[in-house]
């Protein structure tokens, strides 16, 4: 068994980027791992060239994980297309400035960032902004659009395209619904591999039944946090995972996929696992957890309906007048 490919997220603001990399063993560990590192750019800093420089050099794979200013949501979502199209323009021209290189392009798709704070200091008033925008459709196709000419522009550029992705998009996809996408301002679209955001760490006693049943609709799993990340106003930082619990995910995710994803790089230093994952035999078995993967389908069974069901009312109606028709008829 081949040991699956590892790349960690890392996600730091200029200053304390420079100093993780201050770490004179990270760079081996990284190679021992034969390990990438997905990068957030959250600017064009010298000290992010600097780094993404020692990487070239050290031969270590680095994917652009493209992100915008905070106020333009932060995240790649349904409302901010001409901002990612601009901050992919802005990309290239840093990147062709410095002579950067890159194995990849990231597009990290979540809700608008600020919607998310607004969420955490009024769930019911966030609430009530979104109802208007379940009966725009136009807004998906309009926004995808858009996001399918940066993607091609990309490919043009010669840039392998990945998605950082919500897994409900396959319940949506199932479904044959855009009710999620209204909803969470997320986006469906073509890329070169889309990795599933299988994060167990904010409920560990649910995440193996969510890793097992999404595996299969995915080609690659992103797992964590094992700490570090941007800040939701009202809910704090991410909780972190341990060592076990890490490990039990790893060996359940690479049952299914040999690209595997951890948040974060600078988690899994400061918590020593870098070293832990260098000596992990990949061929230990994790017991496949069976009810909480049943758990897991019978949410994503009633999920599935419930987003058909919104998306096709006509039908709905049609069925109920003739299930109403069936019923009267056979009464007479």
């Amino acid at each position: 068994m081949n040991n699956p490919h590892l790349t960690f997220f890392c996600e730091l603001d200029p200053e304390p980027l420079r100093k993780l990399f201050d770490d004179s063993t990270l760079l081996d560990k990284l190679k021992s791992l034969n390990a990438s590192i997905s990068l957030g750019i959250r600017d064009f800093s010298p000290e992010r060239v600097e780094i993404v420089k020692i990487l070239n050099v050290a031969e270590i794979p680095v994917t652009a994980w493209l992100l915008l200013p905070r106020e333009q949501g932060y995240w790649f979502n349904l409302d901010n297309a001409p901002h990612a199209a601009r901050r992919y323009g802005e990309f290239r021209v840093w990147t062709d400035k410095n002579k950067l290189k890159w194995a990849a392009i990231g597009i990290d798709i979540e809700p608008d960032i600020q919607i998310m704070d607004s969420i955490g200091r009024d769930p019911a008033k966030a609430a009530g902004s979104l109802l208007p925008k379940l009966f725009d459709s136009q807004r998906i196709r309009k926004a995808e659009s858009e996001y399918s000419a940066m993607i091609a522009q990309m490919h043009l550029d010669g840039y392998f395209v990945e998605s950082y992705q919500f897994p409900l998009i396959a319940d949506e996809r199932k479904a044959h619904s855009d009710l999620i996408r209204k909803i969470c301002g997320i986006l469906d679209l073509g890329v070169d591999r889309e990795v599933f955001m299988l994060y167990s760490s904010p409920m560990p006693a649910l995440g193996p039944g969510m890793i097992a049943s999404y595996a299969h609709d995915t080609r690659a799993i992103a797992l964590g946090s094992t700490g570090g990340g941007v800040e939701i106003e009202g809910q704090g930082e991410m909780a972190a995972m341990d060592w076990p619990l890490l490990r039990r995910d790893l060996l359940l995710a690479s049952r299914s996929t040999d690209n595997l994803y951890i948040f974060s790089l600078e988690g899994c230093l400061r918590q020593g696992l870098l070293d832990k994952l260098i000596h992990l035999n990949w061929e230990e078995s994790e017991l496949v957890p069976l009810q909480q993967t049943r758990n897991m389908g019978l949410f994503r069974t009633a999920l599935q309906a419930v987003a058909w069901t919104a998306s096709h009312p006509l039908w709905v109606i049609v069925g109920i007048l003739s299930l109403s028709w069936l019923f009267h008829r056979g009464k007479r």
